[in-house]
């Protein structure tokens, strides 16, 4: 199968990138979400149960981390207009600058005054963490295919726990052991080495751990060790996205024990910790997954899992009456809510990119909880994948997860071909949950069931590998990997229709204290000019296009530097705009149709790199647009994209991106020769 690794909110950067960049207690709680470290409850427990016993305390970092910087005006609104040039003509960029021009002049600067004094009441966090909360958890359309991506795991390296009942256990030890060595403060802090000789020694290790919280970030970075925002973290485990009306929330319960596994649309729960907060025996947890993996029950014929598909008004509206009919419904919806993880044991294999897509992505919505943090889906032939919902936290938090799971998976695995499960009555372990529903409810099931199915029967998938090269030969060539990818998507773009058009690519900011992402905008004039002389009969050399692509590799290392280090523009106009929401009278930048044009996005990209990683995605943004999941591998490049009828053939697209990659292949390949001649 394809490996083609792909993720919404994390770009792959070089180290080179980053060496420019930086020199409640144990009870259920409905919580804002303001991104503050929850440890939950602390258990003693067997070494046994923790993945490793970190020298440096797991949040030692977070207090000190460095606060994302507000860029000033003058440089967001070049930037803007940077952004905007290649895909405006002449006569409509004129009209935007002169608009950009009098907002830099007149209310800009008030509104960025505004903006700071803001930020300074709120040192807990940063300037824009409020308004992107706000952002996912007010939309009110379905999180299914609009904000939920996935991810699916490599197979595991023993192809015996390749079976559907081994590897689920294995994954909730492995998911239980990280959660127990994050809570126990003993998780390895998230730090990005750009020194590693010197950084990743037990020696470094201690003395930052003896630093105070207050300076330890500062310490580290002064050693080339940049600590990464971690306060996403504890929404990993026992946590959900609750519907409510016009915005949601969170429910997070640290002191909950067990799990939620969903097989044929019906919900089972049983107890992963004792009650003194150790990890059952691998032998129970086996046990129990094979009672539930042998329940004779025939598919649900009211699965509740559709409601969580629906638009979140509706949801919420449904929920509520759910809660309403009875106390076993209120009980019922607090142990889906407050379960560390949600697994959901498919009946069907897929074995190909789309198959595999589809049933991750989307899949068969009776047997999945959309609205939890974390789904686990483990298929038939053993394949697994999470799907995650996007509100509560991006790629620094959910990679971690996924890596340090199946590295526990592959080295230590709990269960195998030869083990045998506990003797112990897993009927006694193992709790099905019962709803009452009425006429109202199943009705609203029925009715989400068919906006489900017509919602996501519209996707169209294709995926695609070349092994003509991979980032080997690409590292040789003086052109970054990622920017060769970025280019590729434009030129394919350009080739389909020729035009330029909005393209997002996803950058973390991490680096600062709750930092989620910032906006890459790869179309530039640079990659506008070189799809152009890569048009057929253009008369442009190899080497002035060899010339050209060493340009857009230029100009995308610097837009990546800026936008990791919290510089570009989306967000700061992103601030602005949101302190003018009340007025009658807004600013005519964001009335301005460039503005809303250039937000229509309808390149939306991500990639991600990890050897756990065998395929991922995500849907368009809009309804014209692409969802693009690339990777660079070293032997090859693949992607991995969506789109609806409403866009271009996405098979047409995969075209012109793969021919992309070849045209350009046969440039650095010709000009590499000449070059080496001389």
């Amino acid at each position: 199968m394809a490996g083609i690794h792909v993720f919404r909110s994390v770009i792959d950067v070089s180290k080179t990138h980053y060496r420019d960049i930086l020199l409640k207690k144990n009870r259920f709680q409905l919580s804002s979400c303001s991104g503050v470290w929850n440890r939950g409850k602390y258990y003693s427990s067997s070494s046994d149960d923790y993945l490793h016993e970190s020298i440096i305390p797991t949040m030692h970092f977070q207090n000190s981390l460095p606060r994302l910087p507000i860029p000033k005006l003058p440089d967001t609104c070049r930037r803007y207009l940077a952004s905007q040039r290649p895909l405006l003509t002449d006569e409509q960029f004129a009209r935007t600058k002169a608009i950009v021009d009098d907002f830099q002049r007149n209310e800009g600067p008030d509104l960025h005054t505004l903006l700071k004094i803001q930020d300074r009441q709120n040192k807990h966090t940063n300037y824009i963490s409020g308004a992107w909360f706000d952002m996912y958890l007010k939309a009110r359309e379905s999180i299914v295919l609009s904000a939920n991506p996935f991810i699916t795991y490599n197979s595991d390296p023993k192809p015996e726990n390749m079976d559907q009942l081994i590897r689920a256990t294995n994954m909730i030890v492995s998911a239980a052991k990280l959660m127990k060595t994050l809570r126990a403060n003993k998780l390895e802090p998230e730090l990005f080495h750009l020194n590693p000789k010197k950084t990743e020694l037990d020696s470094f290790k201690r003395m930052a751990s003896r630093m105070p919280k207050s300076i330890a970030s500062y310490y580290a970075i002064l050693n080339k060790a940049f600590p990464l925002d971690m306060s996403q973290y504890f929404r990993l485990f026992n946590s959900s996205r609750i519907p409510l009306p016009v915005r949601d929330d969170f429910v997070t319960d640290p002191s909950a024990r067990h799990v939620l596994v969903v097989r044929n649309g019906h919900f089972f729960t049983f107890d992963v910790l004792d009650t003194d907060g150790n990890i059952l025996p691998p032998s129970v947890i086996h046990a129990n997954i094979r009672y539930i993996l042998q329940d004779p029950s025939t598919p649900s014929e009211n699965p509740l899992g559709y409601l969580t598909s629906e638009n979140r008004d509706t949801w919420a509206g449904l929920r509520k009456h759910l809660a309403d009919s009875s106390a076993a419904n209120v009980e019922s919806l607090r142990l889906i809510d407050t379960a560390m993880l949600c697994v959901c044991l498919d009946e069907a294999s897929p074995d190909t990119p789309e198959s595999m897509t589809r049933l991750m992505l989307y899949g068969d919505a009776s047997n999945r909880w959309f609205d939890k943090s974390i789904q686990v889906i483990l298929c038939k032939n053993g394949m697994m994948g999470v799907n995650f919902e996007h509100a509560w936290g991006d790629g620094v938090a959910v990679l971690r997860f996924f890596n340090e799971v199946y590295k526990d998976n592959s080295e230590n695995p709990a269960v195998g071909a030869e083990s045998v499960p506990s003797s112990e009555d897993a009927s006694q372990n193992v709790q099905r949950m019962n709803f009452d529903l009425d006429a109202g409810i199943v009705q609203g099931i029925k009715t989400a069931k068919d906006n489900f199915i017509a919602m996501t029967t519209r996707l169209s998938v294709c995926a695609k590998q070349n092994f003509l090269y991979g980032r080997d030969f690409i590292k040789t060539t003086d052109i970054s990997p990622d920017a060769l990818m970025q280019l590729s998507f434009q030129m394919a773009y350009y080739r389909l229709t020729g035009q330029t058009t909005a393209t997002y690519e996803s950058a973390s900011t991490s680096a600062f204290k709750h930092g989620r992402t910032e906006t890459l905008r790869p179309a530039t004039m640079d990659t506008k000019r070189c799809a152009e002389a890569f048009q057929k009969e253009s008369g442009v050399s190899a080497q002035e296009k060899r010339a050209l692509m060493k340009a857009c590799s230029d100009t995308h290392y610097n837009l990546t530097k800026e936008a990791l280090m919290g510089k570009g523009w989306d967000r700061h106009l992103f601030g602005l705009r949101k302190l003018t929401e009340t007025d009658l009278m807004k600013p005519d930048i964001f009335t301005d149709p460039a503005y809303s044009d250039i937000n229509h996005i309808i390149l939306s990209t991500s990639t991600l790199s990890s050897p756990a990683v065998l395929i991922g995605g995500f849907a368009p943004v809009t309804p014209n647009g692409f969802g693009i999941g690339y990777s660079v591998s070293n032997d090859n490049l693949g992607v991995n994209i969506t789109s609806y009828p409403d866009s271009h053939s996405v098979e047409d697209f995969v075209e012109c991106i793969n021919s992309s990659w070849e045209d350009m292949y046969e440039v650095l390949t010709t000009t590499t020769s000449v070059k080496a001649k001389k």
